[in-house]
């Protein structure tokens, strides 16, 4: 596959590069960006799913990961949040189209032929960066904040064999019971609830999906904790699936990456336990 690397910039030992390549899943041109540790590899990924109106720069610029992923070992990878471009449906609202792609495949118009977010990231853009990149696929796991925080759950509810563990910051915890889920959900998928469940990691979980166990921050001064985030749902979803969950509450902190940036470290050491590092 084509791979065209828009920039490279050495950091902490190790590489922060940013691509894209021409995707058969949404049929643009898709853009991830990549942490690259120092030593020659192979070395476990983390996917770091980013949320709504971010891009592939959000994560790497603003969370400042690199430092402790160097003295780990570990790659990240943070991919673009939608398709973009000319002739790529849009809507003037921040919480739609480009920029606010959910992490999932769109079967309504004028969405369906572009927005396949989940299947670039579950079966394509794997392979590219398992194409270019000394990255150790046996050993994968996935972080995310806010609808990024909903599209790594999800994705690692629907995937349990591939990756090895699943954190998030402030994530949108279950998109079919708040206005920005609901919003999205009907016009990328249509009106009826049942073909949104794959997109919810609570009514994943209460189907019947399961992972080993959840790391979650969650910020209290957040402007979007009551109405959007609803954390006590997906603390009711593990107990009720036996999923052990971490849910830890910061008094002072709200949304943005300045969050992020404090407890980026922690999330970072914990996914590296399970990674085997």
């Amino acid at each position: 596959m084509t791979l065209e690397t828009i920039s490279e910039h050495g950091c902490h030992g190790g590489v922060q590069s940013f691509h894209k390549h021409d995707s058969r899943e949404t049929g643009t041109h898709m853009r991830f960006s990549v942490f690259t540790p120092p030593g020659k590899g192979p070395h476990p990924v983390i996917w770091c799913l980013a949320g709504l109106t971010c891009t592939d720069e959000n994560f790497p610029l603003k969370a400042a990961p690199q430092r402790v992923a160097a003295e780990l070992g570990l790659m990240l990878i943070a991919p673009d949040t939608s398709p973009r471009g000319e002739g790529v449906a849009d809507d003037e609202a921040y919480d739609m189209g480009q920029g606010a792609g959910f992490y999932l495949d769109a079967t309504q118009a004028p969405w369906a032929p572009h927005f396949r977010t989940r299947s670039w990231l579950e079966r394509e853009l794997p392979d590219v960066v398992a194409g270019h990149f000394p990255v150790d696929m046996t050993r994968q796991s996935t972080m995310g904040h806010s609808m990024g925080g909903h599209g790594a759950l999800t994705l690692a509810l629907r995937s349990p064999t591939r990756f090895a563990a699943v954190s998030a910051f402030a994530p949108i915890s279950s998109p079919i019971n708040c206005p920005w889920g609901i919003k999205a959900l009907t016009g990328y998928l249509g009106p009826d609830p049942a073909a949104w469940r794959a997109y919810d990691a609570c009514a994943l979980m209460d189907d019947g999906a399961r992972v080993a166990e959840i790391l979650v921050d969650q910020g209290e001064g957040d402007p979007w904790l009551v109405e959007q985030l609803k954390p006590e749902l997906l603390e009711a979803a593990c107990a009720r699936a036996g999923v052990t969950l971490t849910l830890r509450r910061h008094a002072g902190y709200d949304h943005g990456y300045w969050f992020i940036q404090t407890f980026v470290e922690d999330h970072l050491r914990w996914h590296a336990k399970r990674l085997g590092r």
